[in-house]
């Protein structure tokens, strides 16, 4: 971390036992000068907020109440895209939609797009504003990434559940799947703290542009795409419930991480490939999911083989964690070495 003058938190997590109910996490944190900081505090998770829409909509799936390959419309019929009764569900979260991206909407003096500012004057609605307008494309094939794909899930999380996908979030995070079910067996998760979607005030980890402090984010506007906080802690937790199979049965778990070699190995909200890690005997199995918003990125790991995670957050727009797949850069040397034996240095 010194050497590479990270700036942010790191967080690393594994689980000895294979029920999930015990696991053991730690952090730090520095500035880019080495210099301690508070660990603990909230973190923007951007576009990890779509890793956690997925899950929820896929326990959705488990229960039967949303079919992957049933068209968004037989849910949201209030949905007035063009590409409404066309998109599937499976395709709202591969990003196969062809939907409006706001991140295309005219930018403001400091360069954010309008969507995402206090003075947007457009409809933000998900059913019948914005990202109901005219589309990119037709559904199916290459994929395209767009906040509108995840702004519509989160609509669809409340018109399947009758909630909120933040009350559903804040009522499922500390349970199990099967907890949900009086006929299962009921055990209670720890260590997630209540995760928010409003911005706290002092940002306690604010992000930074070429060293400058950034442009002013409506962060509340990225909804189901991107506008949860927590803390590292929080998301490695996560993390862990997710990989030991606390939040989906096994058949929902392995169709949330049946990454696609022909769309780059996208999954559902995250991707999930293989790779060769420094000190491994084998290629690695790796669940990642990425995501900024202005001067803060996020990097979250998850080794379901070995039930590990490990979260990057860094307040810095330009660190380059480099890919995974290239064999070199931050992610890869810190995956390597939270993974693998790395034997004398």
């Amino acid at each position: 971390m010194k050497d590479a003058r990270f700036s942010g938190e790191i967080a690393i997590a594994f689980s000895p036992l294979d029920n999930g109910e015990l696991y053991t996490s730690t952090a730090v944190a520095q500035d880019a000068d080495g210099n301690r900081r508070e660990t603990g505090l909230p973190w923007r998770w951007a576009s990890v907020t779509k890793q956690v829409i997925a899950v929820m909509i896929m326990q959705e799936v488990a229960r039967g109440t949303i079919a992957l390959d049933a068209p968004v419309a037989r849910y949201l019929p209030e949905f007035r895209s063009p590409n409404a009764s066309l998109i599937t569900v499976r395709q709202l979260l591969r990003h196969q939609t062809g939907l409006p991206n706001p991140d295309d909407t005219k930018p403001d003096p400091q360069g954010v797009p309008s969507y995402y500012t206090p003075d947007f004057a457009g409809n933000k609605d998900p059913l019948t504003g914005y990202c109901a307008g005219p589309v990119r494309g037709e559904p199916g094939g290459a994929w395209s990434y767009n906040n509108c794909d995840y702004i519509v899930a989160g609509a669809l999380l409340e018109a399947v559940t009758g909630e909120s996908w933040e009350a559903i979030l804040d009522m499922r995070k500390r349970r199990s799947f099967a907890q949900s079910d009086p006929k299962l067996w009921d055990r209670p998760l720890i260590g997630i703290a209540p995760l928010a979607d409003a911005q706290p005030v002092p940002e306690p980890w604010p992000g930074y542009v070429a060293n400058v402090r950034e442009p002013t984010f409506d962060i509340a506007s990225f909804g189901a795409a991107g506008a949860l906080y927590g803390t590292a802690f929080d998301l490695v937790a996560f993390d862990m419930h997710l990989a030991t199979g606390q939040y989906l049965p096994p058949e929902a778990l392995a169709e949330l991480w049946d990454g696609q070699p022909e769309l780059g190995y996208l999954a559902l909200g995250q991707w999930a490939f293989e790779a060769p890690l420094k000190g491994c005997a084998a290629p690695v199995r790796i669940i990642e999911r990425r995501g900024a918003i202005g001067g803060v990125q996020v990097r979250n790991f998850i080794l379901p083989e070995t039930k590990m995670a490990l979260a990057m957050f860094t307040d810095q727009a330009e660190f380059d964690f480099g890919e995974i797949w290239q064999g070199a850069g931050f992610s890869f040397e810190m995956l390597s070495l939270a993974a693998c034996p790395q034997g004398p240095q």
